[in-house]
Parts: C-alpha cells; sequence; structure tokens
C-alpha cells in the first residue's frame, strides 16, 4: 500500500515482452492444470538452496579429501554463489527467448548435472560443477518469482509463500542431512550428490508444464510502460543502486554462514552432527522472518524500522558467534535465522516497492540479484582467507559486522518512500 492507493506491480517471468495471441492461448491451457503448476513450483523452490546448503557441513571433509586450503576450500562454496551473479545477468534474456518454462526445466537438468560433476575425483571437477550449479540455481532464482506473479496475479503473496517456505525447507532439510546421509552413503561425495535425485525429480514435474506450454517462447510485442513513457535506466538510479547494495549485503552475510557456519561451531569443539542440526535450524527459523517482514514492509510507507529490525539482529547473531560460540549456539541460530530470513524477504520487497512500474521492476530485480549476488561472491572468500591468515574467526566477524553497519547506512536510503 502506497499514499493510500493499492499499487500492483507485476514482473513477469518473460519482462520486456507482451505475449502473442498464442502465447497467451498456451498460458491457459497452463492454468487450467493449477495441481501441475504447484507441484512444479514446490518440488523447483526445494533446489534453489539445497545444493549449497549441502555443502556447508560436508566443507571439512572435502578439504582433507583433495589437501585444500582454508582459502580454496572457501572456493567450493564462493563459486557457486560468484556464478549466482553472472547466471543473472542471462537469465532475463532465456526467459524471453525460449520461455520461462522451458528455461526452468533446463535449469533443472543442469543443476542435476552441475551437483554429479561436484562428486567426480577432481578438483577441477569440484569448481566446475560449481560452476553449473550456481549457473542453474540463478536461472530459477531469477525466473521463479516473475513465474509465480504473471500466472497467479491474485495469489501472489500467498503463491510467493509456498514458494519461499519450499526453499527454505530445502536448505534445511539438506543441511540437517548432510553428515547423516554420508555416513550412510559411504562419503561426503555420496551425500552431495544425492541432491541430484532431487533435481531429477523436479525436471520430471516441469516436463509436462514444458509441453502444455510448447510454443509459448515469448515472442511478442515489447511491453511498454503504461504511461507510454520510456523505461528508466535503473544503472543510472541512485536510489536503485541503494537498494542493489541491500541486497548485495545481505546476501554476502548470509552465504558467509552458510560456508562457515558449521565450522565454526565444530572448530570451537563442537561434533559435526551437532552443528549440522544447529545449522538446519538456522535455515528453518529464516521461515518466520521471510514470512513476516514483507507483509509488515507493505503495510509501511517507510521500511526504516523494519532495516533497523534486520541488521541488528543480524549484528547480534555474528557478536554472539564470536563472544560464545558453543554456550549460545542454539540462540545465536534463531537470532540469525530471523534477522536473515527478514533481510533477504525485505530486500526482495523494496524491489517491487521502490518500482513505479513493472518494466522497472524487471529491470531493477535483474540489476539488484546480478550486482548483488557478485558482491556475496566474496564474502565466503574473504572469511575463509581471512580465517587461515589468523587462525581465528574473530576478524572475519568483525568485518561481517562492518557490513551490517554498511548495510544499515545503505539500508536507510533505500527505504524511503520513493520510487525509481
Amino acid at each position: 500500500m502506497r499514499t493510500g492507493e493499492e499499487v500492483r506491480v507485476l514482473v513477469d517471468a518473460e519482462a520486456g515482452v507482451r505475449p502473442s495471441a498464442e502465447a497467451a492461448a498456451a498460458r491457459r491451457a497452463l492454468l487450467a492444470h493449477p495441481a501441475v503448476l504447484l507441484v512444479g513450483i514446490v518440488l523447483a523452490s526445494l533446489n534453489m538452496r539445497a545444493a549449497l546448503a549441502s555443502v556447508a557441513p560436508l566443507v571439512g571433509e572435502i578439504s582433507d579429501a583433495f589437501g585444500l586450503s582454508a582459502t580454496a576450500s572457501s572456493l567450493v562454496t564462493s563459486v557457486p554463489v560468484l556464478f549466482l551473479g553472472v547466471g543473472a545477468l542471462v537469465a532475463p534474456w532465456l526467459g524471453r527467448r525460449f520461455g520461462a518454462e522451458r528455461v526452468l526445466f533446463a535449469a533443472l537438468l543442469l543443476l542435476g548435472v552441475g551437483i554429479l560433476a561436484r562428486v567426480l575425483p577432481s578438483v577441477y571437477a569440484l569448481y566446475g560443477g560449481g560452476i553449473l550449479v550456481g549457473t542453474a540455481i540463478a536461472l530459477l532464482n531469477v525466473l521463479m518469482p516473475g513465474l509465480i506473479k504473471r500466472d497467479f496475479p491474485d495469489r501472489a503473496a500467498s503463491m510467493t509463500s509456498v514458494y519461499t517456505g519450499a526453499m527454505i525447507a530445502g536448505a534445511t532439510v539438506a543441511a540437517a542431512a548432510a553428515v547423516p546421509l554420508e555416513k550412510a552413503l559411504g562419503g561426503w561425495a555420496g551425500s552431495l550428490g544425492f541432491w541430484s535425485l532431487l533435481a531429477a525429480v523436479a525436471s520430471l514435474a516441469w516436463l509436462p508444464q514444458v509441453l502444455i506450454a510448447h510454443g509459448r517462447s515469448g515472442h511478442g510485442s515489447p511491453a511498454v510502460r503504461a504511461d507510454g513513457a520510456r523505461p528508466v535506466s535503473v544503472w543510472r538510479s541512485a536510489l536503485a543502486w541503494q537498494v542493489t547494495l541491500f541486497m548485495g549485503l545481505q546476501s554476502l552475510w548470509s552465504y558467509v554462514l552458510i560456508a562457515w557456519m558449521p565450522t565454526i561451531f565444530t572448530d570451537h569443539g563442537m561434533s559435526r552432527s551437532t552443528a549440522g542440526v544447529i545449522f538446519a535450524f538456522n535455515n528453518l527459523i529464516q521461515v518466520a522472518g521471510a514470512f513476516a517482514v514483507p507483509l509488515l514492509a507493505g503495510r509501511m510507507r517507510s521500511q526504516r524500522p523494519l532495516i533497523v529490525l534486520v541488521t541488528t539482529l543480524v549484528a547480534a547473531g555474528y557478536a554472539g558467534l564470536m563472544v560464545a560460540p558453543v554456550e549460545g549456539a542454539w540462540l545465536w541460530s534463531a537470532v540469525l535465522g530471523v534477522g536473515q530470513g527478514g533481510a533477504v524477504g525485505l530486500a526482495l520487497t523494496l524491489i517491487v516497492l521502490r518500482s513505479g512500474d513493472a518494466v522497472t521492476a524487471a529491470r531493477l530485480s535483474g540489476m539488484a540479484q546480478t550486482v548483488g549476488y557478485l558482491l556475496a561472491a566474496a564474502g565466503p572468500l574473504a572469511a575463509g582467507a581471512l580465517h587461515q591468515a589468523t587462525g581465528s574467526w574473530t576478524v572475519p566477524i568483525c568485518v561481517v559486522l562492518g557490513v551490517c553497519a554498511a548495510a544499515l547506512a545503505v539500508g536507510l536510503l533505500a527505504a524511503r518512500n520513493r520510487t525509481v
């Protein structure tokens, strides 16, 4: 809600294209089978973090297997995050050129291949598979929200809750199951490779949608703003950069935790299985923030109080990891979870609230995810390098606390009641 007037911004999964008559007919056919679409959305969403979250509890074993340094180990998680940004560059074009359903199906196949490549007995395959995994998830990240808003315009909020919840659930299960799967399947390779099955099942669920939507390649006339004006250049907008930097900084602190939280615990004497469970709990508790904060943000003219809330929670959780990592592990995991989930939900909501029209929203979304994930990719690598150089987690955590301060500053600017 903004200035007492309902503003509905629809970011098409194939933004920039007005569907042709054939495409519109295919869309109606697809929506005639909502159960098929819902199952596909849920299964695809389960894959959007599982392949990343399943690595963190096993970083030590992967490092030992290949004789990697702390910095080289951090690349196992940094490389996929880097290609989340690189993949986001091409996702909108692919969606327009081939259609969202086809690209999502291909992304799930690519994800399965990337997961299997990571478990081959080669360090090059380990990193190469990470490139494929990051690129595949980037396509899912960029196209899935737009597809939901396109096909469920009157139920976008509830469907977004389903999609977000499934995404976090996938990460939670993957993190919790990593060590038990390692023991059951004879090593870290079996544990990581297991998640290719989930990608395969999701791709099968998307196949009927690809067939139903056959011919829906997005060809049609270019979309324009409702007032007929030329779309603004988000790359030249200070407000767009503020939204983008908040997206990137909150992604950075989250991926540092995805990469290193279990290792921080085990380095202080906690068992790997316990560390994995607490890490899974952190992922699960993110649901609370991810659901609540966007709902609150949509009812506020300025989201500044929420910026303060989420950054303070994350900073407090990181400070706790530095002061009493084992004694307060469950508390810090919960505080961080609410802050992380709230921050990512707020970052995605700001993209919509700060956009004056659908075309601008699509462009801002692409900019924020591209730059944001490229920035976030530096987090796990820098944290690992600092840990290796100092032999402690104190300095890396202090740097992340600085990131929280920067996110607070830029977020307060992004949260003003203005539009690009």
